[in-house]
């Protein structure tokens, strides 16, 4: 575990030089158990660009950093660089109030701070961004660096999640849709194993089986935001192959674009 260790520690002092970044390290460490009336969820947002508020999520912390990839280095990492580039695009064509978010601590504390920094924000949209895996009983074993490691080749894929439980779940979808297909005028392809048996408890249900569309409604994250939201899982970190395309300038750069245009397509029709 020493690398992905040496990693994490030096993704941490570049998330505290990075001026986009918006780390929310304590504002809802005293709200964790307190119980409060649910608020009414506001009108779905009018989208002017430059007002219109996104956080960009980082998926995980340095702490609980999520999977570890083919090659033993810790998702969050992974995480981190693809979003704080969403967000500079997004900043680039216009969204001026796109922030990056990322949390400090374990990993469920983690999840009502990124809760709390989205809702007291009034944000407009919660974009959360993750890699994939696959659950362990699919996990091989092979060696890389002179150490054990873990993969599976089986799948890959990008994948994207809303939650029914969202008071904006239409908005969700509608969103996660218009990503999915700008990902697949990428050329890209979703992961389809989450409809199969196989995945056991993360089998999820297809809401769109064109652009990979996903119903994830306990998902805390998605469920427990005032605003539209939408999980991003960008490929899987766990096949060889697909590990280092997402390690690629090529493949952020389509991911993020397709970001970038599938929130001014979703503008202009608002």
């Amino acid at each position: 575990m020493g690398q992905p260790r040496s990693i994490i520690a030096g993704l941490v002092v570049s998330i505290l030089l990075s001026p986009l970044v918006l780390v929310d390290a304590g504002a809802a460490a005293g709200t964790r158990n307190i119980v409060r009336p649910k608020p009414k969820p506001s009108p779905p947002a009018k989208c002017e660009m430059p007002k219109f508020k996104i956080v960009v999520d980082v998926g995980h912390t340095p702490d609980s950093y999520g999977a570890l990839s083919a090659r033993n280095d810790p998702e969050f990492g992974f995480n981190f660089r693809l979003a704080r580039l969403i967000t500079a695009r997004l900043k680039s064509e216009g969204f001026a109030e796109t922030r990056l978010l990322v949390t400090d601590g374990k990993a469920r504390p983690s999840l009502f701070k990124r809760i709390s920094a989205a809702n007291e924000g009034r944000t407009d949209l919660f974009l959360s961004v993750h890699h994939d895996s696959v659950p362990d009983k699919l996990l091989e074993t092979w060696e890389f660096d002179g150490a054990k490691s873990y993969f599976s080749d089986r799948f890959s894929g990008h994948s994207l999640f809303v939650s029914r439980q969202n008071p904006h779940f239409a908005t969700s979808l509608m969103l996660a849709r218009m990503i999915g297909r700008q990902l697949k005028e990428q050329g890209l392809r979703y992961a389809s194993q989450y409809t199969l048996p196989v995945m056991g408890r993360y089998r999820r249900q297809l809401l769109d089986k064109d652009v990979g569309v996903y119903r994830y409604d306990g998902l805390i994250v998605l469920s427990r935001t005032r605003s539209a939201a939408v999980l991003l899982e960008a490929g899987s970190i766990i096949n060889r192959d697909e590990e280092m395309e997402l390690n690629s300038a090529e493949r952020h750069e389509a991911v993020a674009g397709a970001v970038a245009a599938a929130m001014r397509e979703f503008c202009e029709r608002r």
